[in-house]
């Protein structure tokens, strides 16, 4: 059977995969967190039930001593990765679409760089990402795709230091739409 080279852009520093984000064996994983920070469905639910008791734990705690009101949108948190592949997880909290005031694309954009920037703070090369905020929080597939692609082409034109970058979709339709919606330059 042959395999397939996974669509890339950037010279090869953003790639895209169908697949389980919880599989991915990268530095650290990107989690579409809602504000509490508790668990949740999705990729949330995912993540918390593959990674175990540990990232509830350190969620709980950064509630505690930082976040007692919950995550804002398109901030950014760090937890270990538990029993995941990843040794961390970075929790962002996406936009409800139509819920902020025109500000949705905005707030989008700051979750990648927001992540992209803290992952390069803490000197680690790969990250993977879910497509934040186009499941149960409504953001347009098509909409979001360009926004996410211009917003990483900016962020990492600028940070030299992040090897690779995987955005992980749920499945090949996901991924045709960001592939056919992207803005990354040829």
């Amino acid at each position: 059977m042959m395999k397939t080279t996974p669509p890339s852009y950037m010279n090869g520093r953003v790639r895209l995969y169908v697949g389980d984000l919880t599989d991915q064996a990268v530095d650290a994983i990107v989690n579409a967190a809602n504000r509490t920070l508790l668990g949740g469905g999705g990729v949330d639910g995912a993540i918390h039930r593959r990674g175990g008791p540990a990232i509830l734990d350190a969620c709980r705690e950064l509630r505690r001593s930082q976040w007692p009101d919950g995550l804002p949108t398109g901030q950014v948190a760090l937890t270990n990765g538990g029993k995941l592949p990843a040794p961390y997880v970075i929790h962002t909290v996406g936009p409800i679409y139509g819920q902020h005031r025109g500000k949705e694309a905005e707030l989008l954009a700051a979750c990648y760089r927001n992540a992209i920037e803290l992952a390069a703070h803490l000197e680690l090369k790969s990250l993977a990402f879910p497509s934040i905020s186009t499941g149960a929080f409504g953001y347009p597939p098509d909409k979001a795709a360009l926004i996410v692609s211009r917003s990483m082409h900016k962020v990492l034109d600028e940070i030299a230091a992040i090897d690779e970058i995987r955005l992980v979709f749920f499945n090949a339709s996901q991924m045709e739409t960001f592939i056919a919606h992207q803005n990354f330059p040829r």
